[in-house]
């Protein structure tokens, strides 16, 4: 059963208004019913990196197209859907505090997660800080992200051999999206939710900004001023980008 959910426009992409805490509930009280579909819902985040690669990147803008949920992981798309839309975004929804949202609720509901992505070292710390987050949060299964083409076919066996209910899935973008799209269908799951780094923030090898950074849109500077060499570049090309691609649409009266 899809969720359903009110959205707005930006740059073309219909992206979900409803609060963080509204998603969380929607992922685990939907996501047993939803495995009884035969596949996943897809569940990905919008910011400025996706905008842009959406333009640029034909793989992730057809991936991107079988999404059945995009929520806000920017700040500046909630500013945006206030200033130019008719159905404003209640909040940014950043999928590193998503995560924990619905683990909360996974762990009260009796629902498991899997962890796909990242080097084997924070996949493993990741799991063991969310069992000791959430006791009674079920950690199906996990695995690194350092995987082959050749490979997928094995990694989606493996998930489905632990049954979980909900899959996170950090490989990065683009890769995440596509991964997710092409193997829906083979997937026995509940909801496939893509995360990017977000387990590096779990275990502490990525750091928040503060609060009020976070409050005023500002969290992709902290995260520019302490990950340099990561993210100058991709910031520098997407971030114009993906405001040209916000704007012109809402210039075109493409958005509403």
């Amino acid at each position: 059963m899809q969720p359903q959910f009110d959205h707005c426009r930006i740059a073309g992409i219909p992206i979900v208004t409803a609060s963080r805490s509204a998603l969380a509930d929607a992922m685990v009280h939907g996501c047993r019913k939803q495995r009884d579909n035969g596949w996943p819902q897809l569940v990905f985040d919008a910011n400025g990196h996706a905008l842009s690669l959406r333009e640029t990147d034909s793989a992730y803008r057809q991936a991107f197209a079988d999404a059945d949920v995009v929520h806000a992981d920017g700040g500046f798309l909630v500013t945006l859907s206030r200033w130019f839309t008719r159905h404003p975004i209640a909040e940014r929804s950043c999928t590193t505090d998503l995560i924990h949202d619905v683990a909360r609720n996974a762990e009260a509901h009796d629902l498991s997660f899997y962890l796909l992505g990242g080097s084997e070292d924070v996949n493993a710390e990741c799991a063991r800080r969310l069992a000791l987050l959430y006791p009674g949060l079920r950690i199906a299964g996990r695995r690194n992200g350092f995987f082959s083409l050749d490979e997928e076919p094995a990694v989606i066996a493996g998930i489905n051999a632990a049954q979980p209910d909900i899959v996170w899935v950090g490989l990065g973008k683009p890769r995440e999206q596509v991964f997710a799209a092409h193997w829906r269908d083979q997937l026995q799951a509940g909801w496939l939710v893509t995360c990017g780094g977000c387990f590096n923030y779990i275990t502490g090898e990525y750091s928040r900004a503060p609060i009020w950074m976070r409050q005023a849109n500002l969290e992709w500077l902290y995260r520019l001023v302490t990950r340099p060499r990561h993210l100058f570049w991709r910031y520098l090309v997407t971030t114009p980008h993906a405001l040209w691609l916000a704007l012109s649409h809402i210039a075109r009266g493409a958005d509403r």
